[in-house]
């Protein structure tokens, strides 16, 4: 468990610095040692929403809410991922 809390603070640490291809990557070693825990996910979709990523944001998100439907972080950044999809598919259709 001390692990975890390491590798989460270093992960919130990363977010802080506008790092988030790094926090990406300390939440998902949190993932491998604990997987029920929810704020890793939440914490790892806003990273994924920084970095563009709205697909890898909505798995994340839907992953919570598969266990805690009123999770209000995953439930707004789902929504953000979802605008995020459509503004995307907008501007593919454009070109």
């Amino acid at each position: 468990m001390e692990t975890f809390k390491r590798l989460k603070n270093e992960g919130n640490d990363f977010v802080k610095m506008g790092e988030y291809e790094e926090a990406v990557n300390k939440y998902s070693e949190c993932m491998k040692l604990n997987a029920e825990e929810c704020t890793v996910y939440t914490n790892r979709a806003l990273c994924y929403l920084k970095l563009y990523k709205y697909e890898e944001a909505k798995q994340d998100c839907d992953h919570v809410l598969q266990t805690e439907d009123s999770n209000i972080k995953a439930l707004y950044r789902r929504a953000l991922a979802y605008k995020g999809l459509q503004v995307r598919k907008i501007n593919m259709a454009g070109i």
